[in-house]
């Protein structure tokens, strides 16, 4: 059997703003979904991967890295944009390829009408792209506020001269966002033995422990993507059975895991296999997990001693 790793965090309570949805007018909105029948504020994983991907480069050089001094504005830049280490056994791949996947779609060099197939059979061919793929094994769900949104709104003014090239820079710029006061909640899962390096789960699992920054964040928004509580369960079981598990029943202020605990009660989940890791250890989560005899430790500790554990099943060394 395999050995799987998963894992649900909440951040800290902040104030998410300019995790933008489609602008309406002068008012930059929330990415926003029904969940449970409810509006709740929602950050997509492909924003977390980004922001994980910077964390990357600091364990090992990635592929693709974001430069914010380019001209004429930032882009990302490439060391192997062809993917060639993975066409042969043993080849140079990169920790943010090996773990986030990537795709690399050509389109045809010409029209399947023009080539000299199609002139001779009398037919038309058609002319094949190609696509070079890697699924990306390190799976990261859409994060979602445990809170209902309100429908808050905030009227604000840049500074004048921020926007050079305005018209009436000499003035400060109305503008509205939409603001949500919450916590956000995700989950991931990932199984190391389809890594081309498995000592990259537990560097994986380091990154997202000390995620600062996701999604909209610049001069004018910081919301700490840090967890704020995480579980961890290390198993040979294949289904996660803790996605989505936190809730809240005073509105944000604390936490609770009520519907792992019953997983935990009705046999589906083994103790032994959690670690919570938690901000504050006497926190109504912290407390419930104490209860039923599961470690429970601060945050950066529960990472530590996931990443212990990650490597002795695996049997790496460091």
């Amino acid at each position: 059997m395999s050995l799987h790793i998963f894992a649900s965090f909440v951040t800290p309570f902040g104030t998410a703003a300019n995790n933008r949805a489609e602008t309406e007018g002068n008012i930059t909105t929330l990415q926003k979904l029904l969940w449970q029948g409810e509006t709740h504020s929602t950050v997509s994983a492909e924003a977390i991967r980004f922001a994980l991907r910077r964390l990357l480069e600091a364990s090992e050089p990635t592929n693709r890295t974001w430069n914010e001094s380019a001209q004429p504005k930032p882009r990302n830049e490439w060391k192997d944009d062809q993917f060639s280490g993975w066409a042969v056994e043993g080849g140079k791949v990169y920790i943010d390829d090996d773990l986030l996947g990537f795709m690399s779609a050509q389109a045809a060099k010409e029209d399947g009408s023009d080539s000299d197939d199609g002139e001779k059979s009398g037919k038309k061919s058609r002319a094949k792209g190609t696509v070079t793929l890697r699924r990306g094994l390190l799976e990261i769900t859409r994060a979602v506020s445990l809170t209902p949104w309100g429908g808050d709104v905030t009227f604000n003014a840049n500074t004048p001269w921020s926007n050079l090239g305005a018209k009436d820079k000499d003035n400060p710029g109305p503008y509205g966002t939409e603001v949500h006061a919450t916590r956000f909640q995700y989950g991931i899962a990932l199984t190391p033995e389809r890594l081309r390096d498995k000592s990259r789960a537990a560097k994986a699992i380091e990154a997202l422990c000390n995620l600062g920054t996701v999604a909209g964040n610049h001069g004018r928004f910081l919301f700490d993507f840090s967890p704020d509580v995480v579980i961890f369960r290390i198993t040979q079981d294949p289904a996660p059975r803790l996605l989505y598990c936190f809730e809240t029943k005073d509105d944000g202020k604390t936490v609770t895991a009520d519907s792992l605990l019953k997983r935990i009660a009705s046999g589906d989940v083994k103790r032994d296999e959690l670690i919570l890791g938690a901000g504050d250890l006497d926190s109504p989560v912290a407390t419930q997990f104490k209860e039923q005899g599961i470690q429970s430790l601060g945050v950066k500790a529960a990472c530590g001693e996931a990443v212990k554990q990650i490597n002795s099943e695996l049997k790496i060394k460091g």
